[in-house]
């Protein structure tokens, strides 16, 4: 692989000259301009209609056109087409980097900081000339990406791409690509991941990989978004705190108000008020309920009377108030009767007043 010292060492590439100079060497015109139109050049890319109309020529007139300068530029790459060495001196060297394989864009990036879609175009053609390169087109399925010829074709990629994507769904969830590698069996992880990357149906976040339609490595509402930022965190969150999380966070749209926060976490079933403002996952353990329905949890789950002392300390486990909230409830409730000196029971059910009404806890907004 290469090292950093001998990127930054290799010979900088001018696309714009690049491109200019391999379509000097085609002889005729109006095929220079089918070439240009057709891989988006100069501008955004055409179909064969948009340029047959604007030729007067034919949509297959234009398809054969295409694909025989294609070849001609192909058959000379090795000897008169320009630029070609150092085009693959320096994609190699940084395909290498990737793991073997690389989106276009991101080569591109490696090119010029502030790539663009021309950009991209241009290194995806020069890439599709390039005999020691090989180039995976863009579909529903795959990104545009280049790898080396002697380590992929374009239908091994294919299918070590559909290999990394069996493997993450039989896991089953998002984990660590080192992961995916060691269920597949690879010794190259770095290759692994490289090959993730040029798939559609993959997404990673926090470092760890799954299926593009899972919302923990793909999350595309609010509600999902809350869902991950409590998941990494492992533990319960203020509403506040999760908002300023999200819009700290890597997330494409992280741009969100707290208010639409808040208003998030009350309509889902699966974030628990367990505190003042303090949401935690349902999936945790945590049930719904006001202060008062979680004593008569840990009353019930004792089977006998506790001292208060110990009703705070288990109902601190479920819920994330002051212990005086806590005694309040225990001591004014009628549904606890004191057995004994700072001890308390439930009340007979049949004595309780029907019209007494558990206090529940407020938010602030």
């Amino acid at each position: 692989m290469t090292d950093a010292t001998e990127t930054a060492a290799l010979p900088q590439l001018n696309l714009e000259k690049i491109i200019e100079d391999i379509l000097n060497v085609i002889e005729r015109e109006r095929e220079r301009e089918i070439i240009a139109r057709r891989y988006g050049l100069y501008e955004r890319r055409e179909t064969l209609e948009q340029i047959g109309e604007l030729l007067g020529i034919t949509r297959e007139r234009v398809r054969q056109l295409e694909k025989s300068v294609m070849a001609k530029l192909r058959s000379v790459a090795d000897s008169e087409l320009p630029h070609i060495d150092s085009v693959e001196t320096v994609l190699g060297a940084h395909i290498g980097e990737y793991g073997g394989i690389a989106r276009i864009k991101d080569l591109a990036t490696t090119i010029k900081a502030d790539a663009d879609k021309i950009d991209h175009a241009r290194v995806a053609f020069v890439v599709q000339l390039a005999p020691n390169l090989t180039h995976v087109d863009e579909n529903d399925h795959y990104h545009n990406a280049a790898s080396l010829r002697d380590k992929h074709t374009e239908k091994s990629v294919r299918e070590y791409v559909g290999n990394v994507i069996d493997t993450v769904k039989k896991i089953g969830k998002p984990v660590h690509i080192k992961e995916v590698a060691g269920a597949m069996g690879h010794p190259d992880h770095k290759e692994v991941e490289a090959l993730a990357h040029v798939s559609k149906k993959l997404s990673t976040l926090n470092k760890k990989w799954g299926l593009n339609k899972w919302p923990t490595v793909n999350p595309k509402n609010i509600r999902d978004k809350i869902y991950v930022i409590l998941q990494e965190n492992g533990k319960q969150m203020h509403f506040n705190d999760i908002a300023q999380s999200i819009r700290d966070s890597d997330f494409k749209r992280k741009d969100v108000t707290t208010q639409a926060i808040h208003n998030e976490l009350i309509k889902d079933k699966r974030f628990i008020l367990v505190g003042r403002g303090i949401y935690a996952l349902k999936e945790w353990g945590f049930k719904k309920g006001t202060v008062a329905d979680v004593i008569s949890e840990v009353l019930k789950e004792a089977g006998e009377p506790l001292h208060r002392d110990e009703i705070v300390a288990r109902v601190l486990k479920k819920r994330f108030v002051k212990e005086t909230t806590i005694l309040l409830n225990l001591q004014g409730k009628p549904q606890f009767e004191r057995t004994a000196k700072a001890t308390y029971t439930l009340a007979d059910e049949s004595e309780l007043d029907p019209s007494a009404k558990p206090e529940k806890i407020t938010v602030k907004k």
